[in-house]
């Protein structure tokens, strides 16, 4: 017999059994531990609402079923990237360690657990491929860090809402442009989102819904290949968060299908403990210490088997750090005091946050003889495991006042807890609403004990207070059109970009990541200097605006310039969410104590030593895709060509893509590369390269062949075409061959004739075409929808040439000399692509006679020779297909790709085309050298 979900969940966790509730999620609602067989048995997954109470296991619970039917069942109808959404970097990395943890438990029992060779495979690819960490200054491994070229198999990325969802909105924070819409693709399909902790998610929340009502299957008839789906979580989720014009109807089933404790399993374990609750009043944050001091004191508070821990909870760090202050001066009066005092806050490097967790922030450090005051701001509501035996809290909203009880008398026993009314006026309420503090002081009144079960009575008893105490009205909301403008990663001709911090985060949570270094005075950091993760700190955006631009930091702060490769001066527009910036240590700011402060006398603290070119995060180019990345051993367009469709081939089909659209990623296989056979890609390789061969077809090649200098992209004739994209080249070709072969092929002027007939435009007659070669044959065969896809998958192959073709600015310095005008990427009217060969559907390789590039779809309008134009072209592919889909079939060519490029195909010798064949001939072609 198969393991049951109750077998994998002890062997993961080492707990004995699971909850119900967790049963339920990952075998359906008949899950029951009497009849065994019902927990061999998977479930439908689906959206939907998980309100479980904090610490009943919720991170397990989704995890473990995810697990259960994607991994050990092999269940192909639950998507196979899981994508573990959280507000704040300590849930990321406790998050982390748990999952690795049950991951490699259940590898180390497989034998036991007789789990197919099947489940071992995807759980092996597991331990060394996830989970992938996504948050501001995380620097992935090589196995992790191409995570998004291997869309068929699968993956757990964990992360903050700042970093997934940019990444779901086409504008990933901190990574490269060019990789933007792969991570858009894999994100929006084939990917089961948790979002967990929403009650702290503020505006990301809404988006979440929004994209997942945009992503639904019956959006507007666009059936996604993989469908997507979004699971939310919190103990004191509200179905009416949800809800949105565009998100009714979703939020209607969501209702029906909430995943929660019923009322009669809510006894005993957690539900026995007692929290007696108290609200009290503090003039100022020094009777506020004083009361705390003498509360840790108090007999009443008395060391058990988790040892006496008070744990403050402010609401603003600013608050934090004078609570501390005062506590710390309390206890140098206190003789013979052995109270260990912290402090906690989101404005600390890694450097000295990573020991938190091993020194006061987990379970193993609530032992006997811990005697310990922890001030905290709002970072600890959530996935911190602590049992405080008191607890104060500041006033604040509803939902973060259950997260907060929540950290005490987490394991078992009782607790006392105290709400602390600092005067609440409309300036003191912030960083929250006056009239959410106002609710919630006066619904404190009604309660008496906040322990799950006093909870559980206060919401039955005053059933008619919950949609005040749980308002949610966001500042933004992502609108559909917004989200299709996002499509196209084309930044306007200042250079700019839709700004979706707003759709992220509101306020001053949107922050910069900032390290320190020393650096001398009048100087420039050397480009080899880069940050480790450890050093980097989030700095609220607001603040390090000021601190940057006017405060003791002026001057002495940098961003990477990743177009020159250099680190520049920072400047009032580079401090935007998610950057990173360089400033001088001299400039003060922090202190390993406190953490960011923004004084100039804060700047004595260690700097690691790191030694490097800048880390990925920094290098906007940092991908496997780029010209001089893809190098392996001489290899020909032909040959590459093939190989990238044979590696798709398995893609697509483990990934059930439809026939016809694996038909046309087939095809966009084999003539992606054309453009490189344009004089300015080969230009780029060294005419004296050791062991180059004498063609003009090479697509691939060794390290050291590619020029660096700056003729780069020199043509034989001397013409320089700096910037020159191949891919715009590729494209450009496929409607050279429609034009060549059939003018009024229905995706170039057939649908066009009366139209152009009437504005008095004669139309082309049929040539009498020279015999047409099989692999332009396959381009020929397709109708207009299908052509379209194919130009569309080639031209954004490498992710830098999209929905829009503009000028670069490479392009507006060129010398039109020839009357041919100006080149887009580097390519001009009238340019060629020599005669060369492809490989054809049936497997042949192929002469294909050369042609001239037209920029007709770059203009706006129709054109007499191509048809519509190539924006009308994108805009017809994205209402057939929508964004979500459109990005997948780009992402998976570009994912065979780059695979491809990093090896040779093991069947066939580089540049040598066994089969190659004249157009319409009957044997082979000799191989080139």
């Amino acid at each position: 017999m198969p393991p049951t979900f109750d077998h994998i969940f002890s062997a993961a966790t080492g707990k004995p059994a699971p909850f119900d509730y967790q049963r339920r999620l990952a075998c359906g609602p008949d899950a029951n531990p009497d009849k065994p067989e019902t927990l061999a048995v998977g479930t439908e997954c689906h959206s939907q609402l998980i309100s479980i109470p904090t610490g009943l296991g919720k991170t397990a619970a989704v995890v473990l079923a995810w697990l259960w039917n994607r991994v050990v069942r092999g269940d192909p109808s639950w998507p196979r990237r899981l994508v573990y959404c959280l507000p704040m970097r300590t849930l990321v990395e406790q998050t982390r360690d748990e999952v690795s943890k049950w991951i490699g438990n259940l590898l180390a029992k497989a034998d036991a657990l007789g789990l197919s060779p099947e489940a071992r495979d995807e759980l092996q690819w597991l331990a060394e491929h996830s989970p992938i960490i996504l948050m501001g200054g995380e620097e992935l491994d090589e196995t992790r860090r191409d995570w998004d070229l291997y869309p068929e198999r699968p993956a757990i990325l964990i992360g903050t809402q700042d970093m997934l969802l940019s990444r779901a909105l086409n504008r990933g924070y901190g990574m490269s442009r060019a990789r933007w819409p792969m991570h858009f693709a894999l994100l929006n399909n084939d990917a089961l989102w948790v979002m967990d902790e929403v009650q702290l998610m503020d505006v990301g929340l809404a988006t979440s819904a929004q994209l997942q009502a945009f992503r639904h299957p019956s959006e507007q008839g666009r059936k996604p290949v993989c469908p997507c789906l979004t699971w939310w979580m919190s103990a004191t989720l509200q179905p009416d968060w949800l809800e949105s014009a565009d998100t009714q109807a979703m939020v209607a089933t969501l209702r029906d299908t909430i995943l929660g404790i019923p009322q009669d399993q809510r006894r005993g374990g957690a539900w026995e403990i007692s929290k007696p609750c108290e609200e009290i009043t503090a003039k100022d944050t020094k009777a506020w210490a004083e009361r705390i001091w003498r509360e840790h004191q108090d007999p009443l508070n008395a060391s058990g088997e988790h040892g006496r821990i008070t744990l403050a909870i402010a609401n603003t760090v600013g608050t934090a750090r004078e609570l501390h202050r005062v506590l710390d001066q309390l206890r140098k009066k206190a003789k013979n005091s052995g109270v260990d005092l912290r402090l906690v806050h989101s404005r600390f490097r890694g450097l000295e946050r990573k020991d938190w967790r091993k020194d006061f922030l987990d379970r193993a450090a609530c032992n006997p003889a811990a005697d310990r005051i922890i001030v905290a701001t709002q970072v600890i509501e959530a996935g911190v495991d602590i049992s405080a035996t008191t607890l104060f809290t500041e006033l604040a909203p509803w939902s973060s006042l259950i997260q907060r009880f929540g950290r005490a008398a987490r394991y078992g026993g009782s607790a006392r807890v105290f709400v602390v009314d600092r005067g609440l006026t409309e300036k003191s309420s912030l960083p929250y609403e006056f009239e959410e503090l106002k609710t919630a002081k006066s619904a404190l009144r009604f309660l008496r004990d906040a322990s799950l079960s006093g909870l559980s009575q206060f919401e039955q008893e005053h059933a008619d207070l919950i949609p005040k105490l749980f308002p949610y009205a966001p500042m933004h909301l992502l609108l559909r059109r917004e989200l299709e403008e996002l499509f196209d990663t084309t930044p306007d001709l200042s250079g700019a970009d839709l700004d979706i911090s707003r759709f992220i985060r509101s306020g001053e949570e949107r922050d910069v990541l900032v390290f320190w270094r020393d650096v001398a005075p009048r100087t420039t950091p050397d480009d080899s200097l880069q940050a480790s993760r450890d050093e980097l700190c989030h700095v609220a955006i607001g603040e390090a605006r000021d601190w940057l631009t006017s405060g003791s930091a002026k001057a002495k702060a940098w961003v990477w310039d990743y177009l020159d490769g250099l680190w520049r001066v920072c400047r009032k527009e580079d401090v935007y969410p998610g950057q990173t910036i360089l400033v001088a240590q001299d400039a003060g700011g922090y202190d390993p104590g406190k953490g960011w402060t923004g004084d100039a006398a804060d700047c004595e603290f260690p700097i690691p030593t790191v030694s490097g070119s800048p880390s990925d995060y920094l290098r906007a180019d940092a991908s496997a895709e780029s010209e001089a990345a893809s190098q392996c051993s001489w290899e020909s367009i032909a040959v590459h060509g093939d190989h990238v469709a044979r590696v798709l081939a398995d893609i697509s089909a483990a990934v059930s893509l439809p026939a016809s659209s694996a038909q046309v990623l087939q095809i966009g296989a084999r003539w992606h590369d054309v453009g490189k056979a344009h004089a300015a890609f080969q230009g780029s390789i060294l005419a004296n390269a050791i062991g180059r061969p004498g063609t003009h077809d090479i697509a691939k090649a060794p390290r050291g062949a590619w020029d660096k200098r700056s003729d780069l992209y020199k043509m034989a004739s001397g013409e320089r075409r700096p910037g020159f994209r191949h891919e715009l080249a590729s494209t450009l070709s496929l409607f050279a061959i429609l034009e060549r072969h059939a003018p009024l092929h229905e995706a170039l002027l057939g649908k066009h004739r009366e139209l152009l007939s009437a504005l008095g435009h004669a139309l082309p007659t049929s040539p009498d075409s020279p015999s047409v070669a099989p692999p332009e044959q396959d381009v020929l065969a397709l109708n207009q929808p299908s052509f379209d896809l194919l130009a569309y998958v080639v031209c954004a192959h490498h992710g830098k040439v999209r929905g829009a073709w503009h000028a670069a600015p490479a392009d507006q310095d060129y010398r039109d000399r020839d009357g041919r005008g100006l080149p887009i990427h580097g390519v001009r009217e009238g340019d060629s692509i020599p005669t060369l060969s492809l490989t054809a559907s049936d497997g042949r390789t192929y002469l294909v006679q050369g042609h001239s590039l037209r920029l007709d779809p770059a203009h706006i309008g129709l054109s007499v020779r191509t048809g519509a134009s190539w924006a009308e072209r994108v805009a017809g592919l994205l209402e057939a297909h929508g964004p979500f889909t459109l990005a997948f079939l780009e992402a998976l060519l570009r994912a065979a790709d780059s695979r491809a490029s990093r090896s040779s195909p093991a069947d066939s010798p580089p540049l040598a085309n066994a089969a190659r064949r004249p157009a319409g001939g009957t044997e082979p072609e000799k191989a080139s050298p």
